[in-house]
């Protein structure tokens, strides 16, 4: 109680109602809104006009026509499918592998909380460094992962320097770096499963594959689709590795959105398409994010109903 009242007092004395406390308390809220919207709104405001950072005296708004560019670009769908296809790639892959992984771990052993713990390892590594750290090992000169390629009989594999396997070592380079992010909440989301059902299914001699399918991976789902909707998210926005990796290339094997926005900015000044393209990738992943939470929502009314 007193605690509460130097709260709602401060040490000036002025007092804050109860019914003002709860407005007080959502200020920091509201500021960080305030502060994602003004960039979001600035971005929008230059997708619309004609600027280049070149010739600051012939900025005007062409009212869509940025957009009208884009659609009308072949570049641009180029851009589209591979970072639909990346995204899509990554995360199905790192999916199946986080599940597997965290099913072998799902027992509360000291050896599998060991385990786990050095998997984080590489979540805790920038990504633009993991990015170079595996450029250097698939470097086709000195590379140790090209020596070992080598030694399978792929030689000279050229790794990121060939548009056939670019887009293959920049997903084997994600899938390092962020299968243990779904790994753990897998992992989370297992331990913190119901036992009796489980246990009934032993006592009953249920078969372990009828067990997954019919009662672990229903019950997993909403920790599946949080698990895919953050990693989504974040690989259809991907930029560090791969312009750590190959800067987009080779040619236009890997400019996805991220890195042909920031090539339109910064190589050839033009604000109002680097604007235009980061408006697509935001409605883009506002329309992705609204189908994985209305699915996440169905299914928590449904658990509900169930219980």
């Amino acid at each position: 109680m007193a605690s509460a009242e130097k709260l709602r007092t401060g040490r000036s004395g002025f007092r804050i109602s109860k019914k003002a406390l709860p407005y007080v308390l959502s200020l920091p809220a509201l500021l960080v809104c305030i502060g994602i919207l003004i960039p979001f709104f600035a971005a929008l405001v230059y997708s619309l006009q004609r600027y280049r950072l070149s010739q600051p005296w012939a900025r005007k708004f062409n009212w869509g026509e940025n957009y009208l560019n884009l659609v009308t670009d072949q570049a641009f769908w180029n851009t589209l499918k591979v970072s639909l296809l990346y995204a899509g790639l990554t995360v199905v892959l790192e999916l199946l592998l986080g599940l597997a992984i965290a099913l072998l771990l799902q027992r509360r052993t000291a050896v599998n909380n060991f385990i786990s713990i050095m998997l984080l390892l590489p979540l805790m590594i920038a990504p633009a460094l993991a990015a170079l750290m595996w450029k250097l090992m698939t470097n086709p000169g000195f590379g140790v992962l090209s020596y070992l390629a080598s030694l399978v009989g792929l030689q000279d594999f050229r790794w990121a320097s060939s548009p056939s396997t670019a887009l293959l070592t920049v997903v084997l380079v994600d899938i390092w770096v962020y299968t243990p992010f779904i790994m753990i909440l897998l992992l989370a989301g297992l331990r913190s499963l119901p036992t009796q059902p489980f246990e009934a299914a032993a006592l009953d001699g249920v078969p372990r594959l009828f067990v997954f399918f019919r009662i672990t991976l229903p019950m997993l789902t909403p920790y599946i689709l949080t698990a895919t909707l953050f990693r989504l998210l974040d690989s259809i926005q991907q930029f560090d590795i791969i312009y750590a990796m190959t800067q987009g290339g080779p040619g236009n094997t890997l400019t996805v959105f991220q890195v042909e926005a920031y090539l339109n900015f910064f190589q050839s000044t033009n604000v109002g398409r680097s604007a235009a393209l980061l408006i697509i990738l935001w409605a883009i992943t506002f329309f992705l994010s609204n189908i994985f939470i209305k699915n996440w929502l169905r299914l928590r009314e449904r658990a509900r109903s169930e219980a």
